[in-house]
């Protein structure tokens, strides 16, 4: 799962229409029929995996059809949330699709693009207990649970060992007021003023940084009890955003742009933390299996990100989200579409194969003691803040990921200093977002 915050925006926009796509509006599935694995069936299964990593997905998709011979699986990578809900308004869907964006798992499930599975789940008895509360959040919507998990992905810091220790610092920052005068310190210039090395870039936008990845860090909540936007009544958001602003003009937002701008492609070999551009870094923990690939010599560590001065006590915690995996409405083969979903979901070896495979982070308690991955130092700090009471994820909303199109606007004209009242601003976003939800709701039936 590859969740670049570039990414995320580039895609936003097919937010809300998912919400316009298959056909009525119960989304479950009414009856909960056996499969047969022993009779014939071809599989088509949607992900967006591509090259290496679909091979990893494709030799985990293999081991079922090991176990069940008659069952063919036509595996089909590259695949993004537009395709998918372009299938389903067309009624030729996968049997099984794979999202990255579980932010849109909201559209799918009130809009009955992906049938609700607790039929299913039900009669067979599966303990979605097992998986974390976040991770239980993030794949149903209301009471519709239309998805299941497929690993996680953790968010924390990366350092550079080497240079942290030649700026004389003896350990990772804890809180922000500690990575901001680390990031100073970490920095050099050049002599025309321009950044050679930077600290750590801040800017919304630049590979993980995005407002869903900081908002836990200072406990900063989406939604009230009411469902409605809190941008300008939670604390949290305000704090992170004076924090923000103040280190990029610490550097200077032109000189932070334009310093990004060469910064390299963030899933490279010339990713900027890979290549000693950048001292510290938010990402998840799949860039540990980047770095042993592409730069196998780095000397780095890995800790969960600092937080809120004033709340030192969430330390430990971060945000999660993940793969999820759903049955599309209009599939042809429901009931083995089910089976399969099942075992990737909750399947010990299928899950340790992935999550080795992958470098992400296996999402139930059975498949994190198997790993190998938990004898890994830098894997070990993911694993515990995928447990943390701390970590959390968005809240998952009919009205998809627009809440974080809006906001992300805002954001960069913050960062730019086109916002001269930021409490203001974020009321003002308050009320854009609560309008894209009810418009949401009040679609009706897709």
């Amino acid at each position: 799962m590859r969740r670049s915050a570039a990414v995320v925006v580039a895609v936003l926009a097919a937010a809300v229409g998912v919400a316009a796509c298959g056909g009525g509006g119960g989304g479950g599935s009414k009856t909960t029929a056996t499969a047969d694995l022993t009779k014939p069936v071809t599989l088509t299964v949607w992900s967006g995996f591509s090259e290496r990593e679909l091979g990893v997905w494709n030799s985990v998709l293999n081991g079922f059809h090991k176990l069940h011979p008659a069952v063919k699986i036509k595996s089909v990578g590259a695949v993004d949330n537009n395709k998918i809900v372009a299938a389903i308004r067309g009624g030729n869907p996968p049997d099984v699709a794979l999202s990255f964006e579980t932010d849109k798992t909201g559209a799918f499930c009130s809009s009955g693009g992906w049938i609700d599975l607790n039929p299913y789940i039900k009669r067979d008895n599966v303990d979605i207990s097992q998986f974390p509360q976040a991770v239980q959040n993030y794949t149903k919507f209301e009471n519709k649970r239309c998805a299941l998990p497929d690993l996680a992905d953790v968010y924390g810091i990366y350092y550079n060992k080497a240079m942290l220790q030649k700026a004389g610092i003896s350990s990772p920052p804890k809180t922000f007021s500690e990575l901001t005068a680390d990031a100073k310190k970490l920095t050099q210039r050049n002599s025309d003023g321009s950044i050679k090395v930077a600290g750590f870039i801040p800017n919304e936008g630049f590979y993980e940084n995005a407002a869903a990845h900081w908002g836990p860090l200072s406990n900063a909540q989406w939604t009230d009890a009411q469902g409605k936007s809190t941008l300008a009544t939670s604390p949290g958001w305000g704090k992170w955003l004076q924090w923000d602003k103040q280190l990029i003009d610490f550097y200077g937002y032109n000189t932070l742009k334009r310093f990004i701008a060469g910064a390299g492609q963030e899933f490279s070999a010339s990713n900027a933390f890979e290549t000693g551009k950048v001292a510290m870094i938010m990402d998840g923990e799949y860039r540990t299996a980047f770095i042993k690939a592409e730069h196998p010599k780095l000397d780095y560590g890995t800790a969960p990100m600092p937080v809120d001065d004033t709340q030192p006590n969430i330390y430990g915690g971060g945000y999660i989200v993940g793969n999820t995996l759903g049955i599309p409405k209009g599939a042809k083969h429901t009931a083995a579409a089910w089976e399969l979903v099942k075992y990737m979901a909750t399947n010990t070896q299928a899950l340790t194969q992935l999550a080795e495979g992958l470098g992400n982070v296996p999402t139930t308690p059975a498949s994190s003691k198997a790993t190998n991955l938990n004898q890994d130092p830098h894997f070990q700090p993911f694993l515990k803040i995928f447990t943390s009471p701390h970590t959390q994820t968005n809240p998952i909303v009919a009205s998809g990921d627009a809440d974080q199109l809006l906001f992300h606007n805002f954001i960069e004209n913050w960062e730019a200093g086109k916002v001269s009242n930021l409490q203001s601003g974020l009321a003002n976003v308050d009320k854009q977002i609560d309008a894209q939800l009810a418009n949401a709701t009040a679609g009706g039936a897709p």
